[in-house]
């Protein structure tokens, strides 16, 4: 109990995260499960539905399905993106479309972090916890400096410049909205160099590509 106690936010400020799913089953057991976990939690049940939300209040993060009614999780995203006073809100895609290309769609969309149901709670928590971890040390404008680095590269990966650059800072943890803010370029040249390095290393998904990116020493 100790150790779940040291990881829940802060009980006097806690932060409030807006999920958003056509599955009123998953929508009851993410909420109960942050909500004893500290977190204060918004629900909708599609895209329009939280946009209405989005109206009313800001969360500090989004958590949201892909397929859904209305308004699905892609549309919604770039509804998001597009609206300066909530662009950097970091967004959670939690979907059952697991394949390589869904992934890669997410992404691009605008999704800081891609998980595939069912997800294991704990992986969640602790994708909530980096993702608001990130955000605030964007909007502090506390950027980590990159150093020189020698990458080991395995036989055929051959990388940009650019995608070198941007690949030391995913190794140091930053999401795509904070490299974007710290070279100076739009977030979707940052999405979509992500998505190369995915296609030429063959990996899955960001966090792989972070793991990945340690392994050969960009970091």
């Amino acid at each position: 109990m100790a150790n779940d106690a040291s990881r829940s936010p802060s009980v006097a400020a806690p932060k409030t995260i807006l999920v958003v799913d056509d599955d009123p089953n998953l929508v009851f057991l993410v909420q109960d499960y942050l909500e004893l976990k500290g977190y204060r939690v918004l629900t909708a049940a599609h895209g329009r539905d939280a946009l209405v939300v989005l109206g009313q209040e800001t969360p500090d993060m989004i958590i949201c399905d892909v397929m859904m009614p209305q308004m699905d999780g892609y549309n919604f995203v770039r509804h998001v993106r597009e609206n300066q006073q909530i662009s950097w809100l970091p967004v959670l895609f939690l979907s059952a479309k697991g394949q390589t290309q869904d992934r890669v769609m997410g992404l691009n969309t605008g999704a800081d972090v891609y998980m595939v149901k069912p997800f294991d709670p704990d992986e969640l928590l602790a994708q909530i916890e980096a993702s608001l971890k990130q955000s605030e040390r964007l909007r502090q404008g506390n950027q980590p400096a990159l150093e020189p680095v020698t990458p080991d590269l395995p036989p055929g990966v051959e990388l940009t410049p650019t995608e070198t650059k941007i690949l030391q800072y995913v190794a140091k943890g930053l999401s795509n909205r904070e490299i974007a803010a710290d070279l100076h370029v739009s977030q979707r040249t940052v999405e979509s160099h992500v998505s190369n390095m995915l296609g030429k290393t063959g990996l899955h998904n960001r966090t792989e590509l972070a793991r990945w990116a340690m392994e050969h020493r960009f970091a």
